[in-house]
């Protein structure tokens, strides 16, 4: 193991051992800043997932008999230990991921706000008693545990969106099996000491990396004993999961992909907005589902507002992600730095303007420069295509009309953006994007008590807030007479 790799478990965590994977395969963790080999981890079987299946089989009984508040204290305690291991937890992920160091401390306090969240919410399971209207009987409401559940998770965010899920399955009691992305497995991980030090219980949480993502999760979808399927990913590969889920009728929670459009009014703070936009964009170096991709600007304010947006994207400073100072890491992989610059190649080639960035660095390591591309036309496919990574694209409108047309003109509905100092204005044009989340003067829609989810092919369900409980919860409706 690599010197600068903190220690970590580099098994398949099943029922509360630590074993290899049967089939004797691993997968190689690479360094996105170095691309070196950092680590090899166990892959799991068709096998190997039905052995976690049957681990969380033998733990749904007790683990969801246990008191609201005992599942919510071991959340707690989760909560309290990642917060102080942050530091540990947040170098595993950018060795794995390339991500700035910075953006992985935030993403460890934000994943850990997940297990805290769901502690509280593990004693809100409330259900309701009503009279008949129409007879004696009286009507009784409650919500049971689902079952067992199956979480597939994103290398973007790849602590962050696995306590999103595993969160509130173990707050409403279900047992659950992980398969975190081949790319980085190693964060995921990393969690099972800790839930196990905050004192859950073996086969509640079951981890289980695969060089085989297809087979193994189709295999698993094929056994009566998983209810619930929660998938973070493209559409693309929603769609096929979906199929697969509706075999056995799995309930799914879909989070897939986005094309947030990123409004600016005339009557728009340009410096709020700027700041918005850096941040809309520049999370997580753009490698996110909720991420800027289309900026939008009233053609009054455009050129002050790109002026400024492109002195800041070329002040950012490029680098390994554990150095100091950095603000903008390796993209996750060679292929990830192929289609980004596609994008801008595709965009130049059709009438594009080029502000700053837009080349690949020379050297090891998958960097890709902040990118600022103005006058890119509607026929780019960076406007119609999710580009996760650090490239802003600007276009600009006349009136509001056109901008919310040009902003609904996509068959994804996850995240919008709107920025005016006129509330009225915000709230009107709010209502009139076909999007789940709209970040109105703000340019972060993120939080564990909000429910995040998408409209249109941006996905099913939500995860956050009370209503991310639910997708884990079964509504039993009694009549009873008394």
């Amino acid at each position: 193991m690599p010197q600068d790799l903190p220690d970590v478990p580099t098994q398949l965590s099943i029922g509360g051992v630590w074993r290899d994977g049967s089939a004797g395969e691993t997968i190689d963790v690479i360094d996105p800043a170095t691309e070196a080999v950092i680590a090899r981890v166990a892959s799991a079987s068709v096998g190997d997932g039905h052995a976690a299946l049957d681990a969380a089989d033998a733990a749904f009984a007790d683990w969801a008999a246990r008191t609201p508040r005992d599942r919510g204290e071991v959340l707690r305690k989760a909560f309290t230990l990642m917060i102080d291991d942050r530091e540990r937890l947040a170098r595993i992920m950018t060795l794995e991921n390339g991500k700035a160091l910075s953006d992985s401390r935030v993403e460890i306090t934000y994943a850990a706000e997940f297990f805290r969240w769901y502690a509280e919410e593990a004693v809100r399971n409330i259900g309701e008693v009503m009279h008949s209207p129409t007879t004696d009987a009286r009507i009784l409401v409650h919500h049971k545990p689902a079952g067992i559940a199956v979480l597939v998770t994103p290398w973007n965010f790849p602590t962050a969106m696995g306590t999103r899920k595993i969160g509130p399955a173990l707050a409403a009691g279900c047992p659950v099996i992980v398969k975190p992305a081949s790319e980085t497995p190693l964060s995921m991980l990393a969690l099972m000491p800790i839930l196990e030090e905050a004192g859950l219980p073996p086969g509640v949480v079951n981890v289980i990396p695969t060089r085989h993502p297809g087979p193994v999760v189709d295999s698993l979808l094929d056994d009566m004993r998983v209810r619930v399927l929660s998938f973070t990913g493209s559409t693309g590969v929603g769609r096929t999961l979906l199929k697969a889920a509706a075999r056995n009728i799995v309930n799914p929670s879909m989070e897939l992909g986005g094309n947030a459009p990123f409004i600016v009014c005339h009557d728009a703070d340009i410096d709020a907005a700027v700041d918005g936009a850096m941040l809309a964009k520049m999370r997580n170096i753009g490698e996110a589902c909720t991420a800027a991709n289309r900026i939008l600007v009233d053609a009054r304010v455009h050129d002050a507002f790109a002026n400024k947006l492109t002195d800041r994207m070329a002040a950012l400073a490029m680098g390994n992600g554990l150095d100091k100072g950095v603000a903008v890491g390796a993209l996750v992989s060679s292929r990830a730095r192929e289609t980004v610059h596609a994008f801008v190649t595709d965009a130049l080639a059709k009438g594009a303007t080029l502000r700053t960035g837009g080349t690949i660095p020379p050297g090891s390591g998958f960097f890709y420069p902040p990118t600022v591309l103005t006058d890119v036309p509607d026929t780019a496919d960076c406007i119609h295509g999710e580009i996760f990574g650090p490239v802003a694209v600007l276009q600009s409108f006349a009136d509001e009309d056109e901008a919310i047309a040009k902003a609904n003109a996509t068959d994804q509905g996850l995240t919008a953006y709107l920025y005016t100092q006129d509330l009225k204005r915000g709230l009107t044009l709010s209502e009139r994007l076909a999007f789940g989340m709209v970040g109105l003067n703000r340019g972060i829609v993120s939080d564990p008590a909000a429910p995040f989810g998408g409209v249109k092919q941006s996905g099913i369900g939500r995860e956050g807030g009370h209503e991310g409980l639910m997708e884990f919860l079964e509504t039993q409706y009694i009549a009873v007479s008394w």
